[in-house]
C-alpha cells in the first residue's frame, strides 16, 4: 500500500467515525415529528417549555433528564422560540437536553393559552388528560408529586410556584 492510498484509508475510517459519532449525537436529542406523539396514552407526561436564554430553564434541564430516564413518565419539550432543524438541535446538544422536543406547540391541544413565563411544564395524566400547569422550575421530585409516584418520604427540593387544573 502506497503512502498516499494509506493517508486516504485512515481518513476514511476518521470520517466515517465522526459521522458515526455525529448521528449518535442527533440521537441523544430526539425530536418528534408533531404532537401527535401525546396520543401515546398510558404513561404520565410532562411537557416542558423551555428556551436556551432562560437561565431557570437550563437549571431545571437536568431535572428533566433524569425524569426521562425514569419507566412509567415521558418527559416531552417544547423549544419557546420555536427553533427547528439544526437551530434546535445545536440548542438540545449545547443544553445537553436528552428527551425528545415537539416541533409543535400542544397548548391549544389542552384547551390553554401559549404559556408566558418560563419554565412552564404541563402535566398530563395517563388518561390524556390535563392535571397541572406548572409555572417556575421544577425538580425531578416535584414533578413526581404532581403525579402522585413520588415516595412518601422523600422531601427533596420543592418546586416554585405551582397552578394547577385539579
Amino acid at each position: 500500500m502506497t503512502k498516499t492510498t494509506h493517508n486516504m484509508s485512515r481518513w476514511l475510517r476518521g470520517a466515517a467515525l465522526l459521522i458515526l459519532v455525529a448521528g449518535m449525537t442527533a440521537c441523544d436529542n430526539p425530536i418528534s415529528e408533531d404532537s401527535a406523539s401525546l396520543d401515546d396514552k398510558g404513561s404520565w407526561t410532562f411537557v416542558n417549555y423551555w428556551a436556551k436564554w432562560c437561565k431557570p430553564c437550563i437549571k431545571e434541564i437536568p431535572e428533566l433528564n433524569l425524569l426521562h430516564k425514569r419507566d412509567g413518565v415521558r418527559v416531552l419539550g417544547v423549544n419557546y422560540d420555536g427553533a427547528q432543524g439544526d437551530d434546535l438541535q445545536s440548542q438540545l446538544a449545547s443544553l445537553d437536553v436528552q428527551f425528545p422536543t415537539l416541533t409543535a406547540d400542544p397548548a391549544a391541544r389542552y384547551g390553554i393559552d401559549r404559556p408566558e413565563v418560563l419554565p412552564t411544564t404541563l402535566v398530563i395524566a395517563p388518561d390524556g388528560t390535563l392535571k397541572a400547569v406548572l409555572v417556575g422550575p421544577q425538580t425531578e421530585h416535584s414533578l413526581l408529586k404532581v403525579a402522585g409516584l413520588a415516595n412518601a418520604g422523600d422531601h427533596s427540593d420543592e418546586p416554585g410556584t405551582t397552578s394547577g387544573n385539579e
